[in-house]
């Protein structure tokens, strides 16, 4: 006699069952994880835009030194012509990172501005040693270095930030959602000699 089972205890359903939990848990493993890199992705342009704000904040200072020199010495041409030239350099990268498409392009621009703001603190440094007398000056060498205080930390937690995106991006099974979604590493902010260190701006 054969046993009239209902559908939902035969072996097809039960497969298909199994096929269809399965499939669900990928997807939504898939979704999961890529929401997770979305997150990460936006945590780490936030963190560049700090960054931005405070370089930007140490370009704001740098009119003022300039202008303080001004007042105390008798102008150099050949002084305020490399300041014009990192100035210059200093806002052409500035536009590369607002029309920058990648991270990494970001982080590119952004060493630029800091070399840039580092050639033109150093620059006048070199042609006015005598200056520490001067209490304004002083007060914004204060300034500068706090901003330059600012921009270490602020490079810190977005290679913090980096480092948690970069990891989902590399590490199974994020790498095969990430080549699928087109999630990419992004660069790390790297001590450079040129770029990334303070001048010593003890005037």
């Amino acid at each position: 006699m054969i046993e009239n089972k209902p559908f939902y205890k035969k072996g097809w359903f039960i497969s298909l069952a199994v096929v269809v939990v399965l499939l669900f848990a990928l997807i939504g493993g898939f979704i999961k994880s890529a929401n997770s890199m979305a997150t990460s992705e936006q945590g780490v342009e936030e963190q560049l835009g700090q960054v931005q704000t405070v370089l930007q904040r140490r370009a704001d200072l740098i009119p003022n030194l300039v202008n303080a020199v001004k007042g105390q010495q008798k102008q150099e041409k050949s002084v305020y012509s490399d300041i014009t030239k990192a100035r210059t350099q200093y806002y052409n990268a500035k536009n590369q990172y607002n029309n920058a498409s990648s991270t990494s392009d970001k982080v590119n621009a952004l060493n630029t501005q800091e070399r840039s703001l580092n050639i033109l603190v150093g620059s006048i440094k070199e042609a006015y040693p005598n200056l520490a007398s001067n209490s304004n000056m002083q007060t914004l060498m204060v300034q500068l270095e706090g901003s330059e205080n600012r921009i270490s930390v602020e490079r810190n937690r977005y290679n913090q930030a980096a480092r948690a995106y970069n990891d989902k991006i590399v590490k199974f099974p994020g790498s095969i959602v990430a080549g699928m979604t087109g999630h990419k590493k992004v660069n790390y902010f790297t001590a450079d000699s040129n770029a990334q260190n303070a001048p010593s701006v003890n005037f």
